[in-house]
């Protein structure tokens, strides 16, 4: 798997940990691909069988790489909502002794997608003996999730993505996503322009207005942004962030998806989140 360099602290200490594995690590911060990578090279932590840890040439290494191997089990919230259901396929493995010689690692990717039933359902499951088996929990803030389930966690927090002052071109779109989000008016109008949007202005925007929700929530409202959110209950602020941990998954996604179909997701959702309906 390939990590990052900004991520290598993380590695470093996951290679720490790997002599006692906590049963619950939670990886948070990052993008949706690096906690992926920094997961997987965790479950090849705890099975490499080559002569180096984590070797990434091993046989259990690349069917981990591959998500085949025995002792690899992954629910993918960004695909759905985990449900319970879920959970209930998993848990006879629970009580089972791992395949190979390592660990059972047991991934849950965009774990905030639990539901509530069945975040209740793994935490019961994580409440018995297990033998072998260790859990992983991937979200963009560890608030997402059950507070049980975190407090059971051993929580690494990844590098966000860097920090950069935002150009004159993303604070007009700043000012004109905000205003669309208290009067419905001239979003789609700037969107619809041919080349208006590419990739990397989409990602500026959601980053930007990440880092401004995340200083309203800390007490913090010492920029324009910041100032307008400070202004919403928190249950509307706390909705706005999700929608835009999402829209930075979609864009951190291996393919894409269309940037302009992403902002526009982002603008119709924050909408309703600004007006309590999401």
């Amino acid at each position: 798997m390939q990590i990052p360099a900004r991520q290598h602290r993380v590695k470093t200490l996951l290679n720490r940990l790997a002599s006692e594995p906590p049963q619950v690590l939670l990886l948070e911060g990052g993008t949706a691909a690096e906690r992926e990578a920094l997961a997987l090279y965790w479950a090849c932590r705890l099975n490499c069988s080559g002569t180096a840890t984590a070797c990434g040439t091993c046989r259990s290494c690349i069917q981990i790489r591959d998500r085949v191997h025995a002792d690899l089990r992954i629910c993918d919230g960004s695909a759905a909502k985990i449900k319970i259901d879920d959970i209930r396929l998993l848990k006879p493995l629970f009580g089972q002794p791992p395949r190979g010689d390592g660990l059972r690692v047991v991934i849950f990717h965009e774990a905030q997608e639990l539901t509530v039933q069945a975040a209740n359902a793994l935490l019961k499951s994580l409440e018995e003996p297990s033998q072998g088996t260790v859990f992983v929990l991937l979200a963009p803030q560890r608030e997402w999730l059950l507070p049980t389930l975190v407090s059971r966690s051993w929580t690494l927090t990844l590098a966000w993505p860097e920090e950069t002052p935002a150009a004159d071109d993303a604070r007009e779109w700043l000012a004109t996503l905000l205003a669309f989000w208290r009067n419905g008016q001239g979003w789609f109008k700037r969107t619809s322009a041919k080349g208006a949007v590419d990739k990397d202005l989409a990602m500026r925007l959601v980053l930007a207005l990440q880092r401004d929700v995340a200083r309203t929530l800390a007490g913090r409202t010492d920029t324009p942004l910041s100032e307008s959110f400070a202004k919403l209950p928190p249950d509307r602020l706390k909705a706005i962030d999700l929608t835009l941990a999402h829209a930075q998954d979609a864009l951190s996604l291996p393919t894409p998806v269309n940037p302009t179909l992403v902002l526009d997701w982002l603008a119709t959702h924050g909408y309703k989140a600004v007006r309590g309906q999401a």
